[in-house]
């Protein structure tokens, strides 16, 4: 079966200003809701996103950011999950 972007769907996104790092719950097609960590998302000097890069290592300013949210993101995948 051949991967097809279409089914892929991002049901809630979360982004750390600080550090650019992206968690989002994401589902393929009728497929149990999942946790992504990354990419991370740098700003360029002049303000704008850069191009999106590899989450790579997580600082403690990461960490502490994902503990804060850990409840949240508990109760919407809980939510989100397709019923067994």
């Amino acid at each position: 079966m051949a991967y097809e972007p279409e089914k892929d769907k991002v049901l809630k996104k979360w982004r750390s200003e600080n550090t650019g790092l992206v968690l989002s719950i994401n589902q393929y097609g009728d497929g149990e809701a999942k946790l992504q960590i990354g990419p991370r998302i740098l700003k360029k000097k002049d303000g704008t996103d850069g191009a999106p890069v590899k989450a790579g290592r997580l600082s403690v300013e990461d960490v502490m950011w994902l503990y804060d949210l850990l409840d949240e993101i508990k109760d919407d995948l809980a939510r989100l999950a397709t019923p067994q």
